[in-house]
């Protein structure tokens, strides 16, 4: 389920946008991988900090992200880095990382519990979603039987009052946190609901986005009692049987059969 952006929210995007880093983020998101500096070594040896742990991969661009390449850090400000996952699960996926240090080393479930917080994360979610709807417009846009006829006119040389509706891409993403994160420090994802990856590789990876175990910013606060809570419901998530993002068709642990078809629903999803 993605997030609502209604026109006030969409306008809060754009400032929030506006007002943090000015670079054109996906016009370098989206060229050719660069070469990462690598980062400088944490001083601070700990579970959070260590910088041997693969765990701790996200605390180098919290720090300091100003190091990293444009189409690596998409935007930044001194409370949120915006990120491209470095191991994508659908054609846009991105990292929103907040840079509090009294928030971003808890469990996503009891810092988003602090609704204060959650407002701000609300807030800089709307605006990365402007950002990665503007570039899946970009590339699938040209497929899309519901944009042909903006498209006509955007390029007709005849001037018209106005202009046809076109597909709202802001609603093809999913904004949320996983359970039981693969990540020590704190991150949502923003993520294009296609499942289209060469990254997307065994069960977990596509379990842990179409069940309960991926949990929508929308959710939050959750309530004590919530069974999204429970170890064991989540665990068992995971080992759930494939069941189709698109059409509900289920697929046992078949799973070289549902990228197949993932592929064909790709298809058929970019042509809507």
């Amino acid at each position: 389920m993605a997030l609502k952006v209604d026109g006030t929210e969409a306008d809060k995007a754009s400032e929030a946008v506006a007002t943090s880093n000015k670079r054109n983020a996906f016009s370098e998101l989206m060229s050719p991988k660069a070469k990462q500096p690598k980062p400088e070594s944490s001083k601070h040896i700990g579970k959070l900090s260590n910088p041997n742990d693969p765990r701790n991969g996200l605390l180098a661009y919290i720090l300091e992200p100003a190091k990293y390449y444009p189409n690596i850090v998409i935007k930044y400000d001194d409370r949120f880095v915006l990120i491209r996952d470095a191991f994508p699960k659908a054609t846009i996926h991105l990292l929103l990382l907040p840079r509090d240090a009294s928030k971003r080393d808890l469990h996503p479930r009891d810092a988003l519990n602090d609704q204060d917080f959650l407002n701000e994360v609300l807030k800089e979610a709307f605006a990365a979603i402007e950002l990665a709807a503007s570039e899946l417009s970009r590339q699938i846009g040209r497929y899309s039987e519901s944009c042909k006829a903006h498209i006509a006119a955007m390029e007709s040389e005849e001037l018209v009052d106005e202009l046809p509706p076109s597909r709202d891409f802001a609603k093809e993403f999913r904004v949320g946190i996983h359970a039981h994160p693969s990540m020590n420090h704190l991150h949502i994802h923003i993520i294009s609901r296609d499942m289209h990856s060469d990254r997307l590789k065994h069960q977990k990876h596509y379990n842990s986005f179409n069940t309960d175990f991926f949990i929508p910013l929308e959710d939050f606060p959750l309530a004590e009692d919530d069974i999204k809570r429970n170890t064991s419901y989540q665990n068992g998530n995971l080992k759930k049987e494939y069941k189709c993002w698109r059409c509900g068709k289920l697929f046992g642990n078949k799973f070289k059969q549902l990228k197949e078809h993932l592929d064909e629903e790709f298809g058929a999803w970019r042509r809507e």
